[in-house]
Order: structure tokens, then sequence, then C-alpha cells
């Protein structure tokens, strides 16, 4: 799926602009480990620094009207949404920078997790612009997925003090405190012209299919330059930690068994009113409608 992709020949960027999420990742001295990759290759570069929600999106926007010709997104997932947000059509390549505690878009496109080989992929001569969809709810996006229902709960849970301090575990926390509250709702779907009324324990739509570090998909149709969304429903209560574990582990045989439809708009309904989160950030509650924006962004990812 690299059709429309350009390629990036010497990466002779002008002017590369990084925002970065001072809050994301762990303690690596960003500044410094960048400095070490783009000094030597006489780069500039310029760097703004977010302090809340919403901020990744304006500084992107401003760094487009600045001239840049490169803008990095250097955080987790949200930071990517975030930034991508602000560059949505607009032929400028966005890379990322994975300093995050999940960077699961990082494995998506094979982009490298250790912050100075992802760097270094800017001036990959090989590296190519992928042109990539976003799923877009109301005035917030997804370039992963959005949820209804049981991981959005989790991701509530989730605060970036647990994060901090466990990491990947912090997640795993969360479930054990998710699966303390009722699971199932009933939803009502219209997917584009169709509607389907079904009962589940959560509800994904999905732009990408990754879903972490151990390199698990959602499902080899699920592509994120395909012009759809793909819309899941977990049909199973995890009673426990270790069914829920189990599930994922048997995760081709547990999607098969999935009600999954592909549509390129669908509005969610649910009784009682579901949390609702995009790449990791709280969003609100149903009702929600969401839609795919094809070939978005493009984003720098290694060639071949």
């Amino acid at each position: 799926h690299l059709q429309g992709s350009v390629t990036m020949s010497e990466s002779r960027f002008e002017h590369i602009h990084v925002i970065i999420n001072p809050a994301a990742g762990g303690s690596m001295p960003v500044l410094k480990t960048l400095n070490g990759v783009f000094q030597p290759r006489g780069a500039r570069w310029s760097v703004s620094v977010t302090n809340r929600q919403g901020d990744g999106r304006r500084l992107a926007a401003e760094a487009l009207d600045g001239g840049a010709d490169l803008i990095a997104a250097c955080g987790g997932d949200g930071t990517l949404m975030e930034v991508a947000g602000g560059m949505i059509g607009s032929t400028v390549p966005l890379a990322y920078l994975p300093g995050g505690t999940g960077n699961v878009m990082a494995a998506e496109l094979n982009i490298p997790r250790r912050l100075d080989l992802a760097a270094e992929l800017i001036f990959d001569p090989n590296a190519v612009a992928r042109p990539l969809d976003l799923g877009a709810i109301g005035d917030g996006h997804f370039i992963m997925r959005a949820s209804v229902g049981f991981e959005a709960n989790v991701v509530e849970k989730t605060s970036r003090e647990l994060k901090d301090r466990f990491g990947l575990l912090a997640y795993g926390i969360s479930i054990l405190s998710a699966l303390g509250g009722p699971l199932n709702a009933r939803y009502r779907l219209t997917l584009d012209h169709q509607v389907v009324e079904t009962e589940g324990a959560s509800l994904l739509i999905a732009n990408a299919g990754s879903i972490g570090r151990l390199n698990l998909s959602l499902g080899s149709t699920i592509e994120p330059d395909d012009g759809l969304l793909d819309v899941l429903l977990v049909n199973t209560d995890p009673n426990s930690v270790l069914t829920l574990a189990a599930s994922l582990i048997q995760l081709d045989e547990m999607t098969a068994a999935l009600q999954h439809y592909k549509t390129r708009r669908v509005t969610v309904e649910s009784d009682p009113v579901q949390n609702v989160q995009v790449d990791g950030d709280l969003l609100g509650q149903t009702p929600v409608t969401a839609e795919v924006l094809p070939g978005a962004v493009r984003v720098l990812v290694p060639g071949g």
C-alpha cells in the first residue's frame, strides 16, 4: 500500500520543525539525542513544546505557516494524532519520533522505536512519504482507532502518574480496575446507509490494525490507507485478566468471531451511554459519529 508515496531523495529538508510532548515517555534526553542526529547533517531545525491537549494540532498548523518542509511529532500515539490533525491536506511530510508509552503506530508503520534511529529515518534517501487516512469525530481526529466502552474505560483509568510509574503495566492495572464495572451495552450502529442493532462489551473503530508491542494486529485486512474505517464489536465478557490475556494471544481466532464492518462513516448510539476515546485520549461519550478522511496526511516511513 505505497501507491502515491514520494521518495525522499537525499532527504534535504530546509526547515525541520519538531513538536515535543514533554510528558510522554521516560527520562531520555530528547534534545541531546535529536541534536546528535541533526547537527552532523547540518540540518536546520526548531522545536516547540506542547503544554495541554490541542497544542500539537495548533503548533503543527503554525509550523506549516512558518514554512517548515518537514514536521516531526515527538511523543506517543496521542501526540502523533494531534500533530497529524493540524496537517490535514498538506503535502509536507510528517515524521514520527516515538517517545510515548505504547507507540503502536511505530509498529504499524515499521518505524524504529529508538528515538535516534527514528530521527535518522528523516535523512534516509530510501524513506517514503506514505499517504495515510485519518478518522474524524467532530473536531477531533484519530490515526489509530477510536473505541467505545471497555477500552475507553481503561484509558479513563490510566492516569499520567500511572504511566510514569509503571509504563505499559499501567494499562494492565487499569484493566483490572475497569473489569469491576458493567461491561455490556446495547449499540445502534448506522454504517453508511445500513443500521445494525447489537450488544457488546467494547466497540472499536479502527483506521489501523496494530494494537501493541507484541506486534499483534486486529486483523490483516485493516489498513491505514484503504479509505475505510473498520468497525469491530467485542461481544465477549472478559471475566478475568487471564481470559483477557488468552483472547489477545489467540487474536486471529477472536477477530474472526467478531462482528466486523467496513464503512466510510459510522454513527454509534448506546444504552447506557458509553465513554469514547481516540488514540489514548478521552474524547467524550456516545452518541458519536466517525468518518474517514482518505489520504489526509503523508507520514515518513522506511522504504522497500
